[in-house]
């Protein structure tokens, strides 16, 4: 006997829940559960969706064959972001074969040379920095993972040719992931046709440092060598649209996580000075032998590293992993049927109390979660985040360098530092303000 699933209160007669959803997803979203608990389902213009809350929820959910719960089926808001023909625009075989590619980029001897790269770019981004003053996180960290996931991505020289426009195509793709996109990712509408065009200009310029680097000969140590060394198991290479959207997907998979997380941290930090004492000399210790940051030392940083978990635990940066069901579903004696989207959202998990005591308390040495499936800011299965290994690298190396030259305080109150959500991904409100100071080291402030 099959058990009725909880429905969300609130529904409008045409459209369901699916304007509320897309101007307050997240708000929508715990309200959901307090409204249902574990599992419960609301309509998205009609799209039935299932929500589901807890870790043996997860673990079905994210241990699901794709022939069950289909990702591809649900993301086809990625689609045009990242080009026909690539991830779940591919045929699964396909897909697999992608993903080697993208994993071959992550291993060990590449993410030491990114580990210098991004120490390089942080420098930079400092050198004109005074004694004192202001800064916005959010802008700022946006804008420098946007330039160290390029130089690692696209190498050296794409990174010195990097303008303006380049960050603004790429705002473009990431305001094209609209709430809406999830029921309809291919509106006619203005923020969708500027999506597109943004994806046509970048497969120009991505394309024309391809035909460079071919025609001077060169092999460059970075993410771009990679698709263009690669080939299918039929010997096929990568396509200059293929190369373009790996590129689009490697830097989704990154960039949004790096960039949030990285401003989360340091206003948490500033939030939570009683640390301070202990996290500079943490970080100090890092460039005691040499000015240079290294992968190995970058591993042995307990208390940024407690501050960046509890960073991702309070503040994960996607909120709604998505399936779609492809045959009706049974999970503890509900069905869910063909057609219908299933959900997760690890900013409600990551909130729940028998798991995490004082759950909205700030805490960078709570004890990592022991039961599974419970704290999943990178998703879980065999689709979690492949990026999230580069973007936790770039968020050390980024904090070790600011940390190591200035210490930051909160600019305004501290609650007036709110999250929000307006595209698929949570961020910091903006203006996002702190304060910095250069540090003198040898009394430690």
């Amino acid at each position: 006997m099959n058990t009725e699933i909880p429905v969300a209160s609130g529904a409008q007669a045409n459209t369901g829940h699916l304007d509320e959803f897309n101007t307050t997803p997240l708000a929508f979203l715990h309200r959901v559960y307090r409204e249902c608990g574990e599992i419960g389902q609301f309509d998205l213009g009609g799209l039935r969706t299932v929500l589901l809350v807890g870790p043996q929820a997860h673990e079905a959910f994210f241990r699901a064959a794709d022939e069950q719960l289909s990702a591809a089926q649900a993301y086809q808001m990625m689609v045009p972001v990242f080009g026909e023909g690539i991830q779940y625009g591919a045929p699964p075989e396909i897909e697999r074969q992608q993903l080697k590619m993208q994993v071959q980029g992550l291993k060990h001897e590449r993410m030491v040379n990114y580990a210098a790269v991004i120490e390089q770019e942080t420098a930079q981004f400092l050198q004109d920095w005074p004694d004192e003053g202001e800064f916005d996180i959010y802008d700022a960290f946006t804008r420098l993972t946007l330039k160290t996931s390029t130089h690692c991505l696209l190498g050296s020289e794409f990174r010195r040719q990097l303008t303006a426009e380049f960050a603004e195509l790429y705002h473009a793709l990431e305001d094209g992931l609209a709430p809406s996109s999830i029921s309809d990712p291919f509106q006619d509408a203005e923020r969708f046709r500027a999506r597109d065009r943004a994806r046509e200009r970048l497969e120009t310029l991505i394309s024309e440092r391809v035909r460079q680097r071919r025609q001077a000969g060169v092999w460059e140590h970075d993410m771009l060598q990679v698709y263009m060394d690669s080939t299918y198991s039929d010997g096929r290479k990568l396509s200059d649209h293929e190369i373009t959207g790996m590129v689009i997907w490697f830097m989704f998979a990154g960039h949004h996580t790096s960039s949030n997380t990285t401003a989360w941290t340091l206003l948490e930090i500033a939030r939570n000075p009683e640390y301070e004492a202990r996290l500079y000399a943490e970080i100090d210790a890092l460039f005691d032998d040499s000015e240079a940051l290294t992968l190995k030392g970058l591993r042995d940083i307990p208390l940024l590293d407690g501050f960046i978990r509890e960073a991702l635990r309070m503040h994960p940066p996607l909120n709604a992993i998505t399936r779609r069901v492809m045959s009706d579903w049974h999970y503890q004696g509900y069905t869910v049927p063909a057609g219908s989207n299933v959900m997760v959202c690890p900013h409600i998990s990551h909130k729940l109390p028998e798991y995490f005591p004082s759950p909205d308390e700030f805490n960078p040495e709570r004890p990592v979660a022991q039961t599974p499936f419970v704290e999943i800011p990178f998703g879980g299965g065999r689709h979690k985040c492949i990026g999230n290994g580069f973007a936790i690298l770039q968020v050390k190396a980024i904090l070790s360098t600011l940390l190591h030259r200035y210490r930051f305080d909160l600019a305004a109150p501290a609650d007036s530092y709110r999250e929000i959500m307006p595209a698929l991904i949570l961020r910091p409100s903006d203006p996002c303000i702190l304060s910095y100071r250069r540090r003198h080291r040898r009394t430690g402030v």
